[in-house]
């Protein structure tokens, strides 16, 4: 039986001839990402402004009627509230966003929720309220900080592991493009007004580290063609590198996109958000891999000369060369 190839053996792509376009278009698109969040800001969910979460079930229905709570809720205005089915078909999450004054006042988010309940008791004589949480502005804010800093701490840790895996412009180049990827979800989510919270940050994680291993993969033949062809010309190298691992590169972006996909089709609206910032990560990670990690090697002046040991740093640097290569056939 003949194996399926997405991208066959001989592929020669010459992606470096369009970097200059490719780099600029990236920098217009993170500018206009950075305005959006600056201008327009993020939709914040409960997560991080603070809010109400009731949960209930229909005992007498076998599936929770959504829709009309959706309307039900929102009559009351207080908003748009989130529903969403949690556990059996029969329960849901109702979330709010507290009214304004409520941190200063609880007595307000309990005068929300005794009305939000009283009218689902009123409407739906089965229903069964589970309970009634509240997120305080004080405690999303913790949230929202302690998210920030996992991004930062996850992109300063990829950043020093290439740095001491290979040199610093890897570093340097790495770190660009977890940049350019976290930037532009950012300005996805702004410009789409998609709901913000901690699922958006886990996908924001995951995204870092898939772009990462696809980074490492490439900076890996990278290192290894600079030690073979020392005297080919950075660009053509380059390509050579990026051609020679594009059908792992685009077998692992499809087989994650598919389902994903489908989870953005078919899935439940509670990781609707979820699933989209993934699907865009994967698409802008990949695209960053060969088009941001790569050439940017070329402005930093990496060469055949970068892992060439020199007398005075014989002792460690020749070692860690040994180390990483071993005997070279």
């Amino acid at each position: 039986m003949k194996l399926l190839k997405l991208v066959r053996d001989d592929t020669n792509i010459d992606f470096l001839k369009w970097r200059g376009w490719a780099f600029a278009i990236s920098l217009v698109l993170m500018a206009a990402s950075v305005g959006l969040v600056a201008t327009k800001g993020l939709n914040f969910g409960v997560d991080f402004i603070g809010g109400q979460m009731i949960r209930a079930t229909f005992t007498q229905s076998a599936t929770a009627p959504v829709t009309e709570l959706r309307e039900t809720v929102g009559s009351l205005g207080y908003g748009d509230p989130t529903i969403q089915r949690f556990g059996a078909e029969n329960q849901v999450s109702i979330r709010m966003k507290l009214p304004e004054g409520a941190d200063k006042n609880p007595e307000l988010a309990n005068a929300m929720a005794e009305k939000i309940t009283s009218k689902l008791k009123a409407d739906h004589p089965d229903v069964r309220i589970d309970g009634v949480d509240s997120v305080s502005g004080k405690v999303s804010e913790e949230l929202f900080g302690k998210g920030v800093l996992a991004l930062l701490a996850a992109m300063a840790g990829v950043s020093i592991y290439i740095w001491f895996r290979f040199e610093w412009q890897f570093g340097v180049g790495a770190i660009w493009s977890l940049v350019h990827d976290v930037t532009l979800t950012f300005g996805l989510f702004s410009l789409t007004g998609w709901e913000f919270d901690l699922n958006i940050i886990a996908a924001l994680l995951t995204i870092i580290g898939y772009s990462l291993n696809d980074t490492v993969v490439i900076y890996d033949r990278i290192r290894e063609n600079l030690m073979k062809f020392r005297k080919m010309e950075m660009a053509s190298l380059l390509n050579l590198s990026v051609n020679e691992t594009l059908s792992r590169t685009v077998m692992t972006s499809v087989s994650i996109s598919l389902p994903l996909i489908v989870l953005v089709l078919f899935g439940p609206d509670v990781i609707f958000g979820f699933s989209m910032a993934m699907a865009f990560g994967i698409v802008v990670g990949t695209y960053s891999s060969i088009y941001q990690a790569a050439p940017i090697l070329i402005w930093l002046k990496v060469g055949s000369h970068s892992f060439v040991p020199t007398d005075e740093g014989t002792g460690s640097k020749a070692e860690r060369i040994g180390a990483d290569f071993g005997a070279q056939p």
